[in-house]
């Protein structure tokens, strides 16, 4: 045991030499990044560049050896980079709210603690706040992988004229919170209504009868099933401490591969790098094979088309918008020639940025 003591306590001393080592480097990485803060005050340059901060985390999983695992190491340098993009300058970033909502927890994750986060009750106050640059950034939800496209979200990019900077990818587990203690008391349920279907199967079968009631946000929900002593909510289960609720039931979601794509949205076109994905909107003339054109053109180039999904044409009857999602940057000049002939086959083209593809997050369930 006096032999176990003693090694324990060598240990120890050597953990206080790394600690200091750490903090050694971490200043000095801190300085460097307030000198790039000083350079891009004076060239109006982008704090956020995903392209960079991609290269970075790849970068570092390839040279890791291990023992520290890569989930580890990928959500302690989210953090460093976001005291670096805070140090170069604030950053506000707008969501979906109130607090508590997945995109708070998708915002939180991938830009890290040391951002400003400001919620917006509707979707389109995300979309205006970043239009009109009272926020840096904006996080919004695009499509689930079991409920499909937020319909909202893509009509927006109609009206806004923002840009489309980064992806994330996160999975979402669904808890029910309550003050009841068994499910036999509850009466009411209240969720965000694409929360309530990827829940709907769990509903039926284990609260059939009870009200299901669809509000603005899962944390919405949650606050108004803290306040009914017969109610619960579908919610993150980081919400029922805050609110004082008991996690009565974890991972109620109908499938268990539950992700949602969310974007990160600014005012000015993304800057140039890695981009692996160009995201774009368009309209056709009302002929026949405009649409085949249109496919047949990217499939000539080899381009790989990942989403297409139709929206009607706000104020016209029966017309549709189309978003799309391909496989290259169609910003390069080598798409130059792609880019004219879709132009000019399309009545309306925009894109909405060319971006890197983002990192799949398993959002802590706590």
């Amino acid at each position: 045991m006096e032999d176990m003591s003693k090694r324990l306590e060598a240990i120890r001393e050597e953990i206080n030499k790394v600690d200091k080592e750490i903090l050694r480097l971490l200043n000095q990485r801190a300085s460097l990044s307030l000198e790039v803060g000083k350079i891009k005050r004076t060239s109006n340059e982008s704090i956020f560049k995903p392209f960079r901060e991609k290269n970075i985390l790849e970068e570092l999983v390839k040279l890791n050896p291990g023992p520290l695992p890569k989930e580890h190491l990928l959500a302690i340098y989210r953090e460093i980079l976001s005291s670096s993009r805070s140090l170069q300058r604030p950053q506000k970033i707008v969501y979906l709210g109130p607090e508590g909502t997945f995109s708070y927890f998708a915002a939180l994750h991938f830009f890290g603690h040391c951002a400003t986060y400001s919620p917006k009750m509707i979707l389109e106050d995300v979309f205006r706040a970043v239009r009109f640059k009272e926020a840096d950034l904006g996080v919004i939800p695009l499509e689930n992988s079991l409920q499909g496209s937020v319909g909202q979200s893509l009509d927006m990019f109609l009206k806004y004229e923002v840009y489309v900077q980064a992806e994330i990818f996160c999975k979402i587990s669904h808890s029910l919170l309550s003050n009841c203690e068994n499910l036999s008391d509850i009466e009411v349920v209240y969720s965000h209504p694409q929360a309530l279907q990827q829940c709907s199967l769990w509903l039926k079968t284990r609260l059939p009868g009870v009200e299901i009631i669809p509000v603005d946000s899962t944390a919405a929900g949650a606050k108004m099933a803290s306040e009914n002593p017969k109610a619960a909510a579908i919610a993150h289960p980081a919400l029922a401490a805050q609110l004082g609720l008991t996690v009565v039931e974890s991972g109620i979601e109908d499938l268990p591969e539950n992700w949602t794509r969310f974007l990160i949205i600014g005012a000015n076109e993304p800057p140039p790098g890695n981009r692996d994905k160009t995201s774009l909107l368009f309209t056709l003339p009302d002929r026949p094979g405009a649409l085949a054109r249109v496919l047949n053109l990217l499939a000539m180039e080899n381009v790989n088309m990942k989403k297409l999904e139709s929206r009607p044409l706000r104020g016209e009857k029966w017309k549709y918008v189309f978003f799309c999602d391909v496989e290259c940057d169609l910003t390069k000049s080598e798409y130059q020639t792609l880019l004219d002939d879709l132009k000019n086959s399309c009545h309306m083209i925009r894109i909405l940025g060319s971006y890197p593809n983002g990192p799949h997050i398993d959002l802590p369930n706590g």
